[in-house]
């Protein structure tokens, strides 16, 4: 908790380089992003298994609250994924980082010069939905209720790491701290490797990710996710129903060359995002956690639970197929949303 406190006021009170500044920023809009994830993984793997839950989910997408969060999602992906890029180049070629400063200043031109754009793109999307007399948005006080689960969640997960952790530091005892201040202090292999993934995976990840946005909310975007007779972005199939779920299946059963790309886009992204994000909050959280060994290691629990729920829960929905009884089920869910 010092290192927490310690961090936010010598933040607040930091007058010199803009370096500060860049890792503060890294650290919240990755924080953001990793929110975010959860809530997309879990919310799209309903696709599959909770058809009428998935309407529910993009109907929720479609109000003013998670409207302004999905502009400040596209910011931050947006200069997490290029000053993610000015730490791998630097890194890479440590003579670089005189200019790192430089570079931090580019990272921020860069992000506006892309968002101005993709905003302006990604508005004219939420105007066509909002001016539509037909269209019905839910309430504030059915968004708030739908987040609760999602909440109720992440508590579980963080008392079943912190249980898990205070049982092991049982059973281990101080054996293991006896043999632990034995050894020479040496660097880590695993955190080694860890350190080389976050760059690799950071790069690869930026392609992905930004051709996942540019598809999903600035081509087509959220609103015309349940617009029928609209064709599925990247496929050449129509959304006869005007479902969510439909979308999803046109664009995961659609075939290039007699493979499905779009799945194999979507698994690709999901792993170097999940364990990538994962991992970053790892991190994030073990700086804060250093003063108790308990905590620090609650601290990974929670971020490899949270991890290999996602990635279960992204992989089984991404292998198995969506059939028409469950585009039906959908059917039937938007017309008690919106009679």
């Amino acid at each position: 908790m010092t290192s927490l406190v310690l961090t936010v006021t010598e933040t607040l009170r930091y007058r010199g380089a803009l370096g500060q500044w860049s890792w503060v920023l890294h650290r919240i809009t990755g924080l953001g992003v990793v929110f975010f994830l959860t809530l997309h993984v879990i919310d799209t793997s309903w696709a599959v298994f909770y058809p009428a839950l998935y309407v529910e989910a993009i109907a929720i997408y479609q109000t003013p609250l998670f409207t302004i969060g999905e502009f400040a999602l596209i910011a931050a992906v947006v200069y997490h994924a290029l000053n993610g890029l000015r730490i791998a180049v630097i890194d890479f070629k440590p003579v670089w980082w005189k200019h790192q400063q430089r570079a931090a200043i580019y990272v921020l031109i860069g992000s506006v010069i892309i968002c101005i754009p993709v905003f302006i793109l990604m508005f004219g999307h939420v105007l066509d939905f909002y001016n539509d007399p037909n269209r019905q948005v839910l309430g504030l006080d059915v968004v708030i209720r739908s987040q609760i689960p999602f909440a109720i969640g992440i508590a579980l997960a963080v008392v079943a790491a912190v249980v898990l952790a205070g049982l092991y530091g049982l059973i281990a005892g101080n054996g293991s701290k006896t043999a632990a201040s034995k050894r020479k202090p040496q660097g880590s292999r695993i955190e080694r490797f860890w350190w080389s993934y976050m760059r690799i995976s950071g790069v690869l990840i930026v392609p992905l990710v930004f051709g996942h946005l540019a598809m999903m909310h600035v081509i087509q975007g959220v609103f015309d996710i349940t617009a029928a007779g609209h064709t599925v972005v990247g496929t050449g199939l129509i959304n006869e129903s005007g479902t969510s779920v439909e979308f999803v299946a046109s664009r995961w059963n659609a075939l290039i060359a007699g493979i499905a790309v779009w799945r194999i886009y979507d698994f690709g992204l999901l792993a170097l995002v999940v364990v990538h994000g994962f991992n970053g909050l790892r991190l994030v959280l073990t700086d804060y956690t250093n003063f108790s060994p308990t905590l620090k290691r609650a601290a990974v629990l929670f971020s490899v639970i949270g991890a290999v729920i996602l990635l279960t829960l992204g992989s089984l929905a991404l292998i198995l197929t969506i059939d028409s009884t469950a585009i039906e089920i959908a059917k039937e869910a938007a017309l008690e949303l919106h009679p």
